[in-house]
Parts: C-alpha cells; structure tokens; sequence
C-alpha cells in the first residue's frame, strides 16, 4: 500500500499545514525527485478546481528524512507576514526524537555553533564560535522509554540546517537511523527517527492561536510506543498517546 505523501492538518485562505511523511523533499534539488511542494499544489487545484498556476511557497523546510509538520503560504500576504513571525521567532516548534542513548541530564539546553560544508551537506557543530559559524541552541527533555530507546521532545530556539540533528549527535545522543550524524545502521526505509510534532504561532492575518500536532509515522517502529503502559504514560507526560 503507498503511503499517502502528507497529510493535511490546518488551511485557510492564506496558509496551509501538512504533516509531511519521512523521505519526500520540501523543495526540488538536484535530484529531480518529487516534492512536496509539488504535492500540496496538486492537492490545491484539486480540491478548489484552481486552473492554471497555484501560489504555494514553503515557508520553512524539513530535512528529506524527516517527518512531520511544514507550513505553506498560499498568497504573498500569508508569506511575508509568516516569515516575519519566524525571523523574530514568535513560534514555538516541537520536534519528536528517538535515540538509543539516554542524556546524561533528563532536561537541558544545548548551545552550540554549526559550520555548514555545502559540498557535503553535513554540519560540524562547535563548542566555541568559529569562523564562518552561527549560534544555535535548543531545549530538550526526556519524555519516555521503551525497548532501550529513549523518546526526546526537543524546542529548538534558532532554525539551523540540521540543527537537531547535529546537536543531539554532539551530546553523544545520534538520532535513530541518522547515519549522517553517528548513528550505526540506516532504518529499513531510509528515515530516520526526528518528528515535527508541533507548532504554535498566532495567525499573521486572522490574529488567532493556532496549535498543530503531527500524529507520528505510521509504522511499526514508531507504534511500539504505544503500547505503553496507561500509568507509565501518565507518569511519564506521553499524553500524546492518547490523542
């Protein structure tokens, strides 16, 4: 059965939230491949009978082994308000990571300066400020365990290239499947562990709250966590099981 390429989470007139699964590019490269953005316009001018070109413009990206929410403007009043709202970072972002090892704190922020090799489309993240470097910094916390993974709920507070990624990796915490960044085997279908779980921003138009939540991939990895007990659930705050 193929698995559908997003799923949509909240439109209106001016924006548009998908839940991207892991695997599919935000935007075209050299690879030719298929996108997203391709996919959303198509879902656009079928579902509103839209002849011609659709607006569409991603107003920020997930790295392509990476599920979960990515937000589209669909007119140029929606983009540009909604990257003011991101320049100034009056969003919050959630992301979902699994790894095999646990934190050596159960809760912390992480600072770190990353050095983006555009040949090899791989980041080095630095203790100190280098040359060529930007700052990023993330809050983490421990949220759960099964099957000796450890479930990380992560609030980054910059937007770097791989920033998560790169980041956990440095605290000795590579995410599952992330070969990129230390982790010692590929998942079977190429993805790895990193989830858009969530996000919450006021409406650039409408003035309005708006919270999205990404349930997570559906595939027997991911599943596992929910067969966890209701009172460890509990204890451990992973109320989003039950949602």
């Amino acid at each position: 059965m193929k698995v559908k390429d997003f799923h949509v989470v909240y439109e209106d007139n001016h924006l548009i939230i998908v839940n991207k699964r892991a695997g599919l590019l935000v935007q075209g490269d050299s690879t030719g491949d298929r996108t997203l953005t391709d996919a959303v316009k198509e879902y656009i001018k079928k579902e509103y009978n839209k002849p011609g070109d659709v607006f569409l413009h991603p107003i920020h990206r997930l790295d392509r082994p990476v599920s979960g929410l990515v937000a589209f403007a669909r007119t140029s009043k929606g983009l540009e308000r909604m990257m003011e709202i991101f320049r100034k970072r009056d969003i919050q972002k959630t992301y979902w990571a699994v790894v095999r090892r646990k934190p050596k704190e159960e809760k912390g922020k992480l600072t770190h300066w990353l050095v983006k090799d555009e040949g090899k489309n791989v980041v080095t993240a630095h203790d100190k400020e280098v040359a060529g470097s930007q700052k990023a910094e993330l809050y983490y916390k421990v949220i759960g365990t099964i099957n000796k993974f450890w479930l990380i709920e992560v609030e980054p507070i910059s937007g770097r290239s791989h920033q998560i990624r790169v980041q956990l990796a440095s605290m000795g915490c590579p995410i599952r499947g992330d070969i990129k960044y230390g982790y010692d085997r590929p998942n079977n279908d190429s993805s790895i562990n990193l989830h858009a779980r969530r996000l919450y921003f006021t409406h650039p138009i409408k003035k309005e709250p708006i919270i999205c939540k990404a349930a997570v991939p559906e595939n027997t990895f991911w599943e596992e966590f929910l067969e966890l007990d209701p009172e460890e659930i509990k204890q451990k705050n992973l109320n989003f099981l039950h949602e």
